[in-house]
């Protein structure tokens, strides 16, 4: 199969989605033996290329029963199974911590508040959303990361309409039933990625992505984030990692339909 390469791209140049499914891949490093689950194109091929670079023992499922023993997978050529996950056994996964969620957001706070629920007043919203869903399960089972495809003051607001996924604030005030197992790793936009490593647990500007500046993430953000002195640059895939991206597990180019540059 000859892999579709953007116009934009070369043999050694990555395009914003690669530098995306990195960034996302990253979240999962160092987790061992856990269960990625992911929302999102972009998500789900970061799981994969970290099961084929640094997080060999990552598990991988097709999004609903199946776990995959391999992931080199697309729709066209679905990966093998090795193993059968029905619903119960999923959520004992989640709620004894072996998950690690990459989960999308309507709306986002400074302290990691989620909301997928709906936009605005919730007793007569202006937009109704997916719902909660397992999102404050999630937040207070096992590690979450977020994935933002547009990043703008629309999704990074002030104060969330609706909790759906609980954030640091939500999760110190409820105490130790809701924080014991609290972790929000990290978010990962268009633009840059964020994490919570402050004393506040604020989410901080981690890094930037290639082009991209930091005023520019500052002023597509509705609130103020903490910024290091120093805000490195988000890596690019390495060579062998876009040969990955673009020849085994995302020949047609799927990822550059979910982020636009």
């Amino acid at each position: 199969m000859t892999a579709r390469v953007p116009a934009a791209a070369d043999a050694t140049r990555a395009t914003r989605a690669e530098v995306c499914v990195v960034a996302c891949a990253e979240a999962w490093r160092g987790d061992g033996e856990v269960l990625a689950a992911t929302a999102g194109t972009v998500p789900a091929l970061g799981a994969r290329l970290a099961r084929l670079t640094f997080s060999p023992r990552l598990l991988l499922t097709d999004g609903e029963a199946m776990l995959l023993s391999t992931p080199e997978s697309t729709p066209e050529d679905p990966a093998p199974v090795e193993g059968w996950l029905p619903y119960r056994k999923h959520l004992s996964l989640a709620a004894r911590g072996k998950r690690h969620m990459m989960m999308g957001a309507s709306q986002l706070d400074r302290y990691g508040n989620q909301n997928i629920s709906c936009i605005g007043d919730r007793a007569r919203p202006r937009r109704q959303l997916l719902g909660a869903r397992g999102a404050p399960s999630n937040t207070v089972n096992h590690p979450v990361s977020y994935w933002v495809p547009r990043h703008s003051r629309r999704v990074f607001v002030p104060r969330v309409d609706t909790v759906s996924g609980v954030g640091y604030d939500r999760a110190a005030e409820a105490g130790p039933a809701a924080a014991r197992f609290h972790e929000l790793r990290r978010v990962v936009t268009d633009l840059a990625v964020f994490d919570f490593a402050t004393p506040d647990h604020r989410m901080r500007l981690a890094s930037v992505h290639p082009g991209v500046s930091v005023a520019q993430v500052c002023e597509q953000t509705g609130f103020e984030p903490a910024v290091p002195g120093q805000v490195p640059v988000t890596r690019e895939p390495t060579r062998e990692e876009l040969r990955l991206l673009r020849e085994v597990l995302d020949p047609h180019g799927s990822r550059d339909r979910e982020v636009r540059t």
